[in-house]
């Protein structure tokens, strides 16, 4: 593709962004910043939000994640997801990154750079265990990638995290630091919380996402739908992001303004470990010779986290004043501004896969 080609097909697709699409990153920012100053402008405003909760999920950000995921999972053609699970390149790939290499690599981090915290090196195993199954949506959407390629790898994580996520969390916090004569951290995670997590944040989004296209189409047809009622409900899925943005930084402000020097010692290695991983998977995804939109699916799939199940399982487990909290709260910090800083690489890194390969990008 010539420097020429490469310029009208970016300035096409950026011509498809909305504003709120192309400003995203200033709104998360505001968001941030709005929901440190409330937290500290406005008594007892953490605390009230920490006390709506249920099952250890908290209902003012269920409510938030609900709104974000519900209209890109109404996007999904789920006729022809199929295909995807025939992708064994894809499936594969996407399983050993996200549950062999991802979190061998945030426990490598974690012990490097936190050698002498040990509830934030906790904290940032916890958040390397959690794969993502909510904001990933957003990101992959953002950066063209494969739409039902992402819902298919999201529930297989899904169901990985409801049976695997304690076993590797005592793998990692006890068994492996034990067999490399490091201090162990003895910690119980509720099954039940993991469970209701992913119920919750997947679960009722899915179903609805499902309901509205099949019966939409059914009475109205793939033109309607695809044409009139999803412009009409997908900036939602923005909206409810920032109120979710909101709410976390409103609910942890406290802790991130009282500990600036804990909150740079945490973010370090979550920068590292989000481009490394992403980059480590754009790569991977070429030399398999995928195509782009399923190569930028696989990479969003694996540098992001699920934080918000990460949060809950802190939360539950060690207190939400903890250290292991504070550190599952860093995650969102780091992620939501360099995931969408990294939407605009995988749109970059278009140029080094074939025109073929390209296809979805466009529709």
């Amino acid at each position: 593709m010539t420097t020429t080609e490469e310029r009208v097909e970016t300035d096409q697709v950026a011509a498809k962004l909305s504003t709120l699409d192309r400003y995203l990153a200033v709104w998360i920012l505001a968001a941030m910043a709005l929901g440190l100053g409330l937290g500290k402008l406005i008594p007892g405003l953490g605390a009230a939000l920490d006390s709506m909760q249920v099952g250890g999920i908290s209902l003012p950000i269920a409510i938030g994640l609900l709104v974000m995921m519900y209209p890109v999972l109404a996007k999904v053609r789920y006729n022809e997801t199929g295909e995807v699970l025939r992708d064994r390149k894809l499936m594969i790939t996407s399983l050993v990154i996200n549950w062999v290499l991802a979190p061998a690599f945030m426990f490598a981090l974690a012990w490097i750079f936190l050698p002498d915290l040990p509830e934030y090196r906790t904290g940032l195993i916890i958040v390397g265990l959690a794969r993502c199954i909510a904001m990933v949506f957003i990101w992959n959407d953002l950066a063209c990638g494969d739409r039902e390629a992402a819902a298919v790898l999201v529930a297989i994580n899904s169901v990985f995290q409801v049976f695997a996520f304690g076993v590797l969390g005592w793998f990692y916090l006890q068994l492996l630091p034990s067999w490399l004569g490091l201090p162990t951290t003895s910690a119980e995670f509720s099954f039940w919380t993991i469970t209701l997590s992913v119920v919750v944040f997947l679960g009722i989004p899915l179903v609805a996402g499902f309901l509205t296209r099949t019966i939409g189409e059914k009475r109205k047809g793939r033109d309607w739908y695809e044409s009139k009622f999803l412009p009409n409900i997908g900036p939602w899925a923005l909206y409810g992001l920032l109120f979710t943005i909101v709410l976390l930084f409103a609910l942890q402000g406290d802790n991130i303004i009282a500990k600036p020097l804990d909150v740079i010692r945490i973010a370090i290695p979550l920068l590292i470990y989000f481009v490394v991983v992403f980059g480590a998977s754009m790569l991977i995804g070429r030399a398999l010779r995928m195509n782009y939109a399923r190569t930028t699916t696989l990479a969003f799939t694996a540098a992001s986290n699920n934080f918000e199940l990460a949060i809950a399982v802190a939360i539950a487990t060690f207190g939400v004043a903890s250290g292991q909290a504070l550190a599952g709260v860093v995650g969102p910090l780091i992620e939501v501004p360099l995931l969408i800083a990294l939407v605009y690489v995988a749109l970059w890194a278009r140029k080094f896969f074939t025109p073929a390969t390209n296809q979805k990008v466009t529709e």
